[in-house]
């Protein structure tokens, strides 16, 4: 089980919210965040209440404002802690329903075309681990949090476009 502590203000100022477990509507607890404490675990935090709007992946640290998680600004408003991030397998096609060529994955990826010569997934199957895609190379732009199970089309896993440039796994450290 893990633990985040969200703060509304920044350099962990401010009312604070200790969480051990998901929560879907945090807007009771806090109106802002602009810092984190990540003590164990790792978490997937969305902008919006039930789950939605932008991910953050954060793992255990110190986030002592909304950029240092690649934030775009102080709304948090649900999370839920990762499981399964022992194990790690990704799949990803290049057409939708699983069609097309495949490419499978044990690894982080910085860029996507360089090692995979792909520009695009409209598809993939998370076979074990939990991973973070990112749309543009680096680790860089949104970030599109998948565990274990079938994403037949990009907007399964909340893309608006099937660009991916860059993939990593998620592990606890």
């Amino acid at each position: 089980m893990g633990k985040i502590v969200f703060f509304e203000d920044k350099n962990f100022q401010g009312q604070c919210y200790e969480c051990s477990a998901d929560c879907a509507d945090l807007r009771t607890f806090f109106s802002r965040c602009n810092s984190i404490k990540v003590e164990s675990g790792c978490w997937v935090l969305y902008e919006r209440p039930n789950f939605t709007g932008y991910q953050y992946i954060l793992s255990p640290g110190d986030y002592p404002d909304h950029q240092k998680w690649n934030g775009f600004n102080d709304s948090i408003k649900s999370c839920r802690s990762i499981k399964n991030v022992s194990s790690i397998d990704i799949r990803f096609y290049d057409k939708q329903d699983f069609g097309g060529q495949v490419a499978e994955c044990f690894e982080d990826c910085p860029s996507v075309y360089d090692a995979l010569k792909f520009q695009e997934f409209h598809s993939c199957v998370v076979m074990d681990g939990a991973w973070v895609l990112y749309e543009q190379p680096n680790y860089q732009g949104h970030q599109y949090f998948l565990e274990r199970g079938e994403y037949p089309n990009y907007t399964d896993w909340g893309a608006t476009s099937p660009a991916v440039g860059s993939f990593r796994m998620i592990k606890e450290l």
